[in-house]
């Protein structure tokens, strides 16, 4: 599974579940039955969710298909990338491990 990372350079306490790993924050995976695409900064963010179940049926006429933190699209043929492309822009490192240590601290 691709995955990016808050490197142990950048944040060296790394993941709470692991301090030998670093801190996940985006990833992509083939699942059996469908795409999976996994945003950690969607599943803490209210304003981002909602901006993103928004967005989404102005991309894609299937319905919204989603975990906690991850976004499953079962047809590989109709993936919105833009949209994607645009929620991974939207939560820079810094923001993601302000959010990260707050959801830890609670």
């Amino acid at each position: 599974m691709p995955s990016y990372v808050v490197p142990k350079s950048r944040y060296p306490d790394g993941y709470h579940c692991d301090s030998n790993l670093s801190l996940p924050f985006f990833a992509i995976a083939a699942q059996k039955q469908h795409i999976a695409v996994y945003h950690m900064g969607i599943f803490g963010d209210e304003a981002l969710l909602d901006w993103f179940q928004t967005e989404y049926p102005k991309h894609m006429t299937t319905k919204l298909n989603m975990g906690k933190g991850c976004i499953r699209f079962t047809n590989p043929k109709k993936i919105p990338y833009e949209l994607i492309g645009e929620l991974a822009s939207k939560v820079t490192v810094d923001d993601w491990i302000k959010q990260y240590e707050m959801t830890m601290k609670k």
